[in-house]
């Protein structure tokens, strides 16, 4: 899932695309609001992760620009400045979600599932090629026959999904079956990888050596 980091600390926005690359997100990271506008104008995310006091134009204006133009991305506020008047004037402008940044990771990721969730984007039928998983009722169907997958290899599957196209690494795929602070069975991922590739055909999960795995957007 794609998310737009706005973050100008350095240092923080670098850990901030770190970890949010881990839990699973493909992460687009700026340092200021004109930067910010750009980018949404031309491209589409399932969320924003946005810092009030950045440069150029500052976080509640992006929203209040965004919520203008008819933009429903999901926006979580992530800031210092996080007394109840602080809170109160993000919400107002057009933010869905505010958390100060002494919040844990745990808070932050679930915060953001739980956005996008709400959003639609969490929610429904993921397609790719031949597949489709309907992540309410946890089924999964390939040309049209139903295909039995247990809870971890559709955990796997669905994060390799929505980023179909894309690689993801090991960290990233057992962060989806695990969560955040799960323990990692050390042959965990390959054994459901391999599953998956006798229930679905050996060509349909590809193995990028020394990266990860990934699922090709289109046809399988």
């Amino acid at each position: 899932m794609r998310l737009l980091l706005v973050e100008d600390d350095a240092l923080l926005g670098a850990g901030l695309r770190a970890a949010l690359g881990k839990s699973g997100f493909d992460v687009t990271w700026v340092k200021d609001g004109a930067a910010a506008l750009d980018v949404l104008a031309t491209e589409e995310f399932v969320a924003m992760v946005l810092d009030i006091g950045i440069p150029k134009v500052n976080g509640n204006e992006v929203v209040r620009k965004l919520r203008a133009q008819g933009n429903p991305i999901a926006v979580l506020v992530l800031t210092a400045a996080d007394s109840t008047f602080d809170k109160v004037a993000s919400l107002e402008c057009g933010a869905d979600d505010f958390l100060g940044k002494t919040a844990e990771m745990e808070e932050l990721v679930a915060r953001l599932r739980a956005l996008i969730r709400r959003s639609g984007h969490g929610s429904g039928t993921l397609r790719v090629g031949t597949l489709r998983l309907d992540l309410d009722k946890h089924t999964l169907v390939k040309e049209g026959e139903q295909i039995k997958v247990s809870k971890r290899e559709f955990s796997v599957l669905r994060a390799l999904m929505e980023g179909a196209g894309r690689v993801l690494t090991r960290a990233q795929l057992e962060q989806s079956m695990y969560g955040w602070n799960g323990t990692v069975e050390s042959n965990a991922l390959e054994v459901h990888i391999h599953n998956l590739r006798l229930k679905l055909g050996a060509s349909t999960l590809r193995t990028v050596r020394g990266v990860g795995y990934t699922i090709a957007r289109q046809d399988l």
